[in-house]
């Protein structure tokens, strides 16, 4: 239970959301932001449990493809945005919006929930039972708000420009560190895919 939490949760990259964020952290008050957060996160759980109960059925049923090749592909994925993440940094892709309710929804999809993610959720429920694994996406993204929540009142105490500059060169390169991590996810996810595939 514990590895896939933090499994998950180095998906999540709360640090590189926090970053990614910093228009929106600008433009808003702290309780409208925070007020974002929730409604993104409450987005990010339901899609991730409704996959959880899901699992690889709706794959093989509705859409009438190997839950491998998702596997596979959400891995592609997860590589992706590590190469991005180590490579580039921070990039502001996120920008302010008049409707709240739409910049929720654009923060949850994709920055929370893609294909990486999506795919997690289901090996989820592959190796927990659904008590235990729903407890997991709780903890998850209670965990993941938490921190989103505690970096934004870190940042909000700090006095003198140059101090809240040096904190975010520093989380940058907590950003760029965790993209070695989620690339090996990434890696082995593809890996694990290509073997059940042809069953090595």
């Amino acid at each position: 239970m514990i590895s896939s939490i933090i499994e998950i949760l180095v998906m999540l990259n709360p640090f590189a959301l926090f970053l990614y964020l910093e228009p929106i952290r600008k433009d808003l008050p702290h309780k409208s932001f925070m007020r974002v957060i929730f409604k993104a996160t409450l987005i990010s759980f339901a899609i991730c449990l409704a996959f959880f109960f899901l699992g690889d059925s709706i794959f093989r049923k509705v859409f009438q493809i190997d839950f491998e090749s998702f596997r596979i592909f959400g891995g592609i994925i997860i590589f992706s945005y590590a190469y991005f993440f180590i490579v580039r940094g921070q990039k502001a892709l996120i920008m302010i919006k008049e409707n709240l309710d739409d910049l929720a929804s654009e923060i949850a999809l994709p920055f929370m929930v893609g294909a990486g993610t999506i795919s997690l959720s289901i090996l989820l429920s592959q190796k927990h039972s659904i008590v235990i694994g729903a407890l997991s996406l709780v903890i998850i993204f209670g965990v993941n708000f938490l921190t989103l929540y505690t970096l934004k009142r870190f940042r909000d105490s700090i006095d003198g420009r140059k101090f809240k500059t040096a904190f975010d060169k520093n989380m940058e390169v907590l950003l760029r560190l965790n993209g070695f991590f989620i690339g090996a996810i990434g890696i082995n996810m593809v890996l694990t895919g290509i073997q059940n595939m042809f069953v090595l």
